[in-house]
């Protein structure tokens, strides 16, 4: 059955607080024991509570700015750049002027309530953003919106239904952590580390095992509503392939690109513009077409097998050296012509194949795990949702 709440305006249940940044030039402000948040510090956190933070001031660099120390069990919040990171402070800190934080009623409103409130509710938050250059939450605004205030004990109740779900979905993500370092760690002892190469396996450089190397057109395409899914950067990860938020092209415009660059299975997509250096092998036999930044390689079969020349290529020794060989500072260019002299070693082709059975193996237990990952993801939200609509 749905309760009825009131709802109040957060700055009735809380003291909102903005935060400063003290001089960066001035030695005397930093380094100090006063913990000083900042919004990319909430982008890291594993979790509700922040404890520490890489940046810190001297009491003098407090008082040089309009920063405020935040007692514990505070909410903060990022206005701006990006808005709607939340978390809880476990210790006394201060933060920059990318947060209106939340100092609580306690006779009003409990910490973790307020947090998930505010996470579930980031869209509805982020639309109140205003300006040009980027987007920010004004105190006045923030101040005059309204969030659901059931009595303390259901605030904490149903705080304590969403820890115990987010609690699940932190144990599966866990898992699959450790499924990517099961698969890393099956290379390794296979076939030991590429920088010693203990095992002596012979050396040899990307270009002595593919058959080419090419990426996509070098304008940008028209995009269509449906059509050819056209791929970018952005759905390239090391060892996967993103097929979301997708972009198309028609037929035709496909077709005039295959003719240069045509992705088939057992391919590998190798990033080569912006974010470098990351392979993810083609395991589907859909037409799809890709952009410069995108590069294609053609494995040599009677060499190399894909799956092991992609995790190859994943590993730290390929991808430091993608890296010196990646230039540009505001464009990166991991060029065809640079990225095919990448240094790897070469084992015998049948334990490349053993290594990609049981890498076969691996992916199919993180199949199951994201699978699982999703369903607790909808009943997460589904909980979010019925919490603040008092139907829990």
């Amino acid at each position: 059955m749905k309760a009825e709440w009131p709802t109040v305006r957060l700055d009735k249940c809380c003291e909102i607080v903005s935060g400063a940044t003290p001089k960066t030039s001035n030695a005397e402000y930093w380094d100090g024991d006063i913990c000083w948040a900042t919004p990319k510090d909430l982008s890291k956190l594993d979790g509700a509570y922040i404890s520490d933070t890489p940046r810190k001031l001297t009491h003098s660099g407090l008082k040089s700015c309009a920063a405020t120390i935040l007692p514990v069990d505070s909410v903060l919040f990022s206005s701006r750049a990006p808005i709607g990171h939340v978390a809880v402070n476990t210790v006394p800190m201060a933060t920059n002027q990318g947060f209106k934080s939340f100092v609580l009623k306690t006779d009003l409103i409990h910490a973790k309530f307020l947090y998930h409130w505010l996470c579930t509710n980031r869209s509805y938050l982020e639309s109140f953003g205003n300006g040009a250059t980027f987007k920010e939450v004004s105190k006045a605004v923030i101040s005059r919106v309204k969030v659901p205030l059931p009595p303390l004990d259901e605030q904490k109740r149903i705080a304590d239904i969403l820890d115990r779900a987010e609690a699940l979905r932190a144990k599966r993500r866990a898992a699959l952590d450790q499924i990517n370092e099961l698969a890393q760690s099956i290379f390794i002892d296979m076939f030991g580390d590429p920088i010693k190469n203990p095992k002596e396996w012979p050396r040899a450089r990307l270009g002595d095992v593919i058959f080419s190397a090419s990426d996509g057109p070098h304008v940008s395409p028209a995009y269509s509503e449906a059509g050819i899914p056209f791929l970018s950067t952005r759905h390239v990860r090391a060892g996967e392939i993103i097929w979301e938020d997708l972009k198309f092209i028609s037929q035709e415009d496909a077709e005039v690109h295959w003719k240069k660059c045509k992705p088939q299975r057992g391919d590998i997509l190798y990033t080569k513009g912006g974010t470098t250096g990351l392979a993810a092998t083609v395991h589907t036999d859909r037409s799809f077409a890709i952009w410069v930044h995108v590069s294609l390689l053609k494995p040599d079969s009677e060499k190399v097998d894909s799956i092991w020349l992609e995790s190859m290529l994943n590993s730290e020794f390929c991808y430091q050296q993608s890296q010196v060989l990646t230039h540009g500072i505001a464009n990166r260019d991991l060029g065809l012509t640079r990225m095919v002299k990448i240094k790897i070693f070469l084992p015998p082709l049948s334990l490349q194949r053993e290594f990609a059975c049981r890498f076969a193996a691996v992916e199919k237990l993180k199949a199951t795990h994201k699978a699982s990952l999703a369903e607790l993801d909808e009943l997460f939200a589904s909980l979010q949702y019925r919490a603040f609509r008092g139907e829990l």
